[in-house]
């Protein structure tokens, strides 16, 4: 479980020592587990958020409304301010399409990028072979089990009449056989997970600092309740993307993680 120390917001150069963060992290500039969503429609509005937050302290998620404004120029400029990009675009096709979209992300440098759980094992395989045929840094494979805005109702609505957990638990056994380096889960399944697969890195959506709106996600927790419960990276947007002072915003996200 990660540990952060307060000496970060002091921005000193031995806070290293200060950090657990999973290993492939280590040579990170980012010191933080968090993720700051730029959900935005367009360059300039995401840009404009960026230019306020430091690369030390965050990392950003590009989704689908801003990668489809904007294309791959978008994750290059954020790259040359000195960020590593989660791409989110979920890919979600046949195994051999899913495999040429991750290569794809792959070759614009991004440092996660994500595809559905339920595309089933020989899609996620395909997805860690073409990786691993790569030289050079490989992103961090990342799959997503069941949308942190999905319900027993929602699932039950799609046909599978199962509580989330159950079906998070059922694609995490599917994702860890394919070799995938972790997931996208909410954190009220983070403790569960870490149980039953403690090699896989969780990926937290969700996540809403002490009195903020839940917005439209369901199943939540505060940035340390996360942390506590077996996140490491935490996904967060509006509390921090519709703050007055963003970079004040995350500077007390950080420090609620101390």
């Amino acid at each position: 479980m990660p540990i952060y120390g307060s000496r970060l917001l002091a921005g000193s150069a031995t806070m290293r020592a200060d950090f657990d963060l999973p290993e492939t992290t280590l040579m990170s500039a980012c010191q933080t587990p968090v993720i700051v969503a730029l959900d935005f429609p367009t360059r300039e509005a995401a840009l404009r958020l960026a230019d306020q937050l430091d690369p030390k302290l965050c990392r950003v998620k590009v989704g689908k409304e801003l990668f489809t404004s904007c294309a791959a120029d978008i994750v290059e400029t954020l790259r040359n301010k000195g960020f590593e990009v989660f791409l989110d675009l979920k890919f979600h096709d046949i195994p051999n399409t899913t495999a040429m979209a991750v290569k794809a992300a792959a070759e614009m440098g991004v440092w996660m990028v994500n595809v559905h759980c339920s595309g089933g094992l020989r899609m996620m395989t395909a997805c860690r072979e073409v990786l691993e045929q790569r030289s050079g840094p490989q992103p961090l494979l990342i799959g997503v089990t069941v949308l942190t805005s999905m319900e027993r109702e929602d699932l039950a609505g799609i046909g599978l009449d199962i509580d989330p957990q159950v079906q998070v638990l059922r694609l995490a056994a599917l994702a860890e056989k394919a070799g995938m380096d972790g997931l996208v889960c909410s954190a009220l399944e983070a403790q569960a997970l870490k149980a039953a697969h403690p090699s896989l890195q969780l990926v937290t959506p969700g996540i809403r600092p002490a009195g903020s709106a839940q917005d439209d996600q369901r199943r939540i927790l505060t940035p340390r309740q996360a942390l506590d419960a077996g996140s490491d990276y935490l996904v967060i947007g509006r509390p921090i993307s519709q703050a007055a002072d963003p970079a004040k915003a995350l500077a007390a996200v950080v420090a609620e993680l101390a």
